[in-house]
């Protein structure tokens, strides 16, 4: 949510916008298709399916036929393509006359050369390319042929931090560049200007003249572009960007990149290139490291071949070591956390890699308290000589020179440098800026030998190590722990090796938990990430379009990449459903009006099913007759069970996750668990799930499983003795021959309970079940925002309330403390969640779901005391005391929270509320002093 912050009002932005900065292209116009109303019968008559029925008026040529791809012949460890627009006539590339823009000191890759034919051809193109494979050598010659045609040239990246380094690398190079970050402004004026994607799409909607200028636009890591949140921006600025702009996209690996090209392609009516390589100049050997084990796994050598028994082996290793990796609550394993550090194994394996001379070593996790357990782990090792340490020293006092005497005694200051001189590192992003930069530059310099981080590591400047280690296999991305995918892993491995300095990249993963050799192969050896579309409408996108003329929403969406994508899939369809047609007209089938009436039946005999063991499994009927002994069915999603008998139950309490009630407190639901004597399979690696039912031709046995009711398909008016003790597997095996007895004596199924007249369910009919429908609500805050300034909340508040109240709308930080608020600052949080409330309402009655108690959640408070009282005078010590969030948290929150007053300026300005617009502009000069607004490093 707060990365949606920028410039969440500049809608009301003063300048007009340039009516040439966005011109409208053609679209694609469509006949809506009419269907009339048919009155479906009971039994429908079998008839000839045509393809009439199905697709009416679609020009399917015109889909197909609108971008045309050409094929360009290179060396073989590179492809390179080109889209062009129908109609346009292309010519082939042509060399360049003369002596390059730019010289290197080193022999360029053929994919390098071959992008930068490209850029020399006023062409745009999309670079995709393992990590570390030198991308950025195209984005320089970009960047040295507008300066050299007198052009402006921009470079955008995903976050403000790579902005920076960005901007430090380019200006060494080039002199004249300028950084505009939002909180940041350097030399604007400058020929190459570097800036977030954020920032660029708000110049254009601002009809920015500097756009005027403009040649070439660099976008640094496209692929971001399928972020859930952030992907829309990315759209939203090509769409928008001129036609006369040509595009150096540089990218990870991905598999759809001429789909990609295409839509460039479509949208700006220009010739784009995709130069896409595998290639690696320092291959990757990939390991395994089962827990328990004495030594690592090669499951894929530098050719690029898996090695199956290798694999078998590492995984034989997991069995034999039997309970060392049980999974924990969280739904984690376990085994690389034992008492004594040094028996750990991640000790030993970075003590290996210590040994063996692969360091330098990147070691990913995937939580920042898991990075710094990890790191003080090493205390007892030491990988830096006396020189290296006085460096370390003379590098980290010389960063912390700016911080203030109270600052410098901060616990996340004090305690990193032990560590540091040590040659071990951490990197996350609860650490302070100046923090992370300090461990990024002693990292460049080699003075770091491991450095423990999370993957947001593998993203940013080109800092490349030896070897890359992971903690595990499993990450929890928000809603559950699951395994990483192919892409991720590719990305974080490809900052193994060393280009010039390695023959090989090493790349090791932990694992603890047996894998399936086909999911294993999938993580090491998969694909990678496509780009698919991440594109909605928002309420700061329509409050934009508002103020540009000839463009609406409609023209957003008909431009976006999830259209052209869905478009682009429609001919592919469409030759699939006639396949299937011409298959389906050509079957005979016997008897068919009954089996299609017996189809239309079965259908309708689920649906009320499902309906009719909610009823069922409700408390109030159930409970009665889930006495020991009693038969009963489950089914789960996947399987459903034979019969098996009910040993107890009991109420619980389960935490519904993000709800909480007025108070503050999580709110609960009261759940039946029902213990059941099952027949099932032995092995089942995941102790959250349950165990697969044993089939009659398995051997399985016999266990008594917990589920929850929910999981009841039938109840059997049958009840058997049940033993009190059933721990022993005899006391198990007698209790299951006499439910196979029962079978035996019923072999149509033991007799059910009567719902009506036995469990006394008489309602008159059926109550629907209405389902919640989850949507993203980050859009709402503009609403939210618009409210409380209209409502007149923030008038009578002091400059610090008022920063404080607006804490919660970047806060994305969860705490297990609740902060206790005083009435000065609990009174207003009551109103503007009261306020959410009504918006939820509202919107709710405009068929706009919205959940209201997540949409209050959504803004969340736990930083409100903290900032009131950093807007009061208290240092960021004291402050820092107060929560359990990490440091650099709060200070991400914080400047956030400072581009968010920037609007409310903007648009008390705008409304001409001057005493509002004087109370932000002081709220501003409070929160914007000391270590939360140091300057970069890099700077």
């Amino acid at each position: 949510m707060a990365d949606l912050i920028d410039d969440l009002f500049d809608c009301f932005e003063d300048e007009t916008p340039s009516k040439e900065t966005i011109k409208t292209s053609e679209t694609f116009k469509r006949k809506s298709d009419q269907h009339d109303d048919e009155e479906e019968e009971r039994t429908p008559a079998p008839k000839r399916v045509k393809n009439e029925d199905i697709v009416i008026d679609i020009n399917f040529e015109e889909l197909k036929n609108r971008i045309v791809v050409h094929t360009i012949h290179t060396v073989d460890s590179c492809t390179h393509e080109v889209a062009c627009p129908p109609g346009y006539d292309y010519i082939p590339l042509q060399p360049a006359r003369g002596e390059p823009v730019k010289q290197y000191p080193f022999k360029l890759d053929p994919f390098q050369k071959e992008s930068i034919l490209c850029v020399e051809n006023n062409q745009s193109v999309l670079v995709s390319a393992h990590t570390s494979a030198g991308k950025t050598v195209i984005a320089e010659y970009a960047i040295a042929t507008s300066l050299k045609n007198k052009q402006r040239v921009i470079y955008t990246t995903p976050i403000k931090a790579l902005s920076n380094q960005k901007y430090r690398e380019f200006f060494d190079e080039f002199k004249d560049v300028g950084l505009v970050t939002g909180d940041v402004t350097i030399n604007p004026s400058a020929s190459c200007l570097i800036m977030t994607t954020e920032i660029l799409r708000n110049m254009l909607y601002r009809g920015s003249e500097i756009m005027r200028e403009v040649g070439w636009v660099i976008f640094d890591e496209i692929h971001y572009m399928r972020d859930k949140e952030r992907g829309v921006v990315w759209e939203e600025t090509l769409i928008l960007l001129p036609h006369n702009v040509h595009f150096v996209f540089l990218s990870a690996t991905i598999p759809n990149a001429r789909q990609f090209i295409e839509w460039v392609s479509h949208l700006h009516q220009q010739p784009c290139h995709v130069v896409y390589t595998d290639y690696r100049p320092t291959p990757l050997q990939h390991f395994i490291y089962p827990a328990g084990g004495n030594g690592i796994h090669m499951v894929v050598d530098e050719t690029g071949t898996f090695k199956d028994d290798s694999y078998n082996a590492a995984m034989a290793v997991l069995q034999n070591s039997g309970d060392a990796a049980k999974g924990d609550q969280k739904g984690k394993k376990g085994g690389f956390a034992n008492k004594d550090p040094t028996q750990t194994d991640i000790f030993k394996v970075v003590k290996m890699i210590m040994e063996r001379n692969f360091a330098p070593v990147i070691v990913f996790s995937f939580s920042k308290k898991d990075c710094e357990l990890y790191a003080m782990q090493m205390t007892k090792l030491d990988f830096n000589t006396t020189a290296e340490k006085q460096l370390v020293d003379e590098v980290f006092n010389n960063a912390m020179d700016v911080l203030s005497d109270d600052d410098k005694q901060l616990p996340q200051v004090e305690n990193l440098l032990p560590l540091l001189r040590r040659g071990i590192g951490i990197h996350h992003g609860g650490l302070l800026p100046i923090l992370k930069e300090t461990i990024e530059i002693l990292f460049g310099e080699g003075l770091i030998k491991a450095l423990f981080a999370t993957e947001t590591f593998a993203m940013g400047l080109n800092m490349p190590a030896r070897t890359v280690l992971f903690t595990g296999m499993r990450k929890f991305d928000g809603s559950e722990y699951r395994w990483i995918t192919s892409g991720e892993y590719i990305q974080m491995s490809g900052r193994a090796g060393r280009r010039g300095l390695d023959d090989k990249g090493i790349v090791i993963l932990m694992v603890d938990e047996k894998v399936p050799p086909a999911a294993g192969r999938n993580i090491v050896k998969g694909l990678p990430d496509p780009i698919n579309s991440a594109f909605h409408l928002t309420y700061n996108m329509v409050l934009n379009l508002l103020r540009v003329e000839e463009i609406n929403p409609e023209y957003m969406l008909e431009r976006s990449f999830f259209q052209f994508q869905n478009q682009a899939a429609i001919p592919g369809y469409y030759d699939d459903y006639n396949e299937k047609l011409e298959f389906f007209n050509s079957l005979e089938v016997k008897d068919e009006e009954r089996i299609q009436s017996y189809h239309v039946i079965r259908t309708e005999l689920d649906l009320l099913g499902v309906k009719f063991r909610t009823y069922l499994t409700s408390s109030q009927y159930l409970l009665p007759f889930l006495q020991p002994g009693r038969l009963l069915k489950i089914k789960s999603t996947e399987d459903e069970y034979d019969w098996g008998a009910v040993v107890n139950f009991k109420k619980v309490q389960e935490i519904i996750p993000g709800r909480k009630n007025k108070q503050g407190q999580s709110k609960t639901q009261t759940k039946v668990k029902v213990d059941i004597l099952l027949h099932v399979l032995p092995e089942n690696s995941d102790e959250t799930m349950i165990p697969k039912p044993c089939l009659e031709d398995q051997k399985g046995e016999i266990e008594v499983v917990t589920v929850d009711s929910t999981l009841i398909t039938h109840l059997s008016s049958v009840r058997l003795f049940c033993p009190n003790d059933l721990r022993s597997k005899d006391s198990r095996k007698g209790m299951y021959k006499a439910i196979k007895e029962v079978k035996k004596r019923f072999p149509e199924g033991p007799p059910l309970l009567n719902p009506v007249t036995d469990m006394k369910i008489k309602e008159p009919e059926f109550l629907s079940i209405v389902e919640k429908i989850e949507i993203l609500e980050q859009n709402a805050d503009e609403l939210l925002i618009t409210e409380l300034i209209f409502n007149g909340v923030f008038n009578p508040l002091t400059p610090a309330q008022s920063c404080s109240l607006l804490s919660c709308f970047v806060c994305d930080e969860k705490s297990q403390e609740t902060p206790k608020l005083s009435e000065e600052l609990s009174g207003p949080l009551r109103v503007m969640q009261d306020l959410a409330r009504r918006i939820a309402k509202v919107s709710n009655e405009s068929k706009l779901p919205l959940d209201e108690d997540s949409y209050v959640e959504r803004y969340k408070p736990f930083l409100m005391d903290v900032c009131y009282n950093w807007c009061t005078g208290s240092s960021f010590k004291t402050i820092c005391e107060q929560t359990d969030i990490f440091e650099g948290s709060i200070v991400r929150c914080m400047r956030r929270l400072e581009e968010l007053l920037r609007q409310m300026v903007q648009a008390s300005k705008t409304i001409g509320n001057s005493e509002l617009e004087d109370k932000f502009n002081a709220a501003i000069k409070l929160i914007k002093r000391d270590i939360v607004f140091s300057s970069s490093l890099y700077l």
